[in-house]
């Protein structure tokens, strides 16, 4: 990716499925987004099942782990830190996006804590869903967002 080229990071709170992580990780390789694990992991790192979703992409990941949710704000501080939840308010598209963005996603099972969704209420979106199921699957959710992301701040020359 060109250095001049909008970066976004792409945040996964406590993921519990490895093939969703590994499919995010493939992601964020194929577009240069930074992948921000917050600790506990549903897994180990090295699960074979998480390098198996990421292929041979796992080594062009910038992967940087977080022990906890607070860790991971003392470090990011002060963003901008957007959350995704299926509890969101607004659409993904009206997420006000920008290079270095912290695009935040809960884990699978119960997503974002809901002490944190209320805290940042303005800075919360979901992806519509209008059929009968009650939540996307994250690494689809992640994809989608993302995409938009890029596709707002101009993709990179040559993309």
């Amino acid at each position: 990716m060109n250095p001049a080229a909008p970066r976004l990071n792409v945040v996964l709170v406590e993921p519990e499925i490895p093939p969703n992580t590994g499919n995010v990780a493939r992601l964020c390789a194929a577009t240069g987004s930074v992948l921000h694990l917050v600790h506990p992991l549903g897994f180990r790192i090295d699960d074979r099942h998480l390098r198996r979703a990421g292929l041979d992409y796992w080594p062009h990941v910038a992967v940087r782990e977080h022990e906890s949710l607070a860790a991971f704000f003392r470090v990011t501080a002060p963003g901008p830190h957007l959350f995704f939840s299926a509890r969101g308010g607004r659409p993904y598209t009206e997420a006000p996006v920008a290079d270095g963005a912290f695009l935040v996603f809960g884990k699978e099972a119960t997503g974002l804590p809901a002490d944190l969704l209320s805290a940042h209420r303005e800075r919360t979106f979901r992806v519509p869903i209008w059929g009968r199921v009650r939540s996307l699957n994250l690494a689809t959710a992640v994809g989608i967002v993302v995409y938009d992301a890029y596709r707002r701040l101009g993709f990179p020359a040559g993309a």
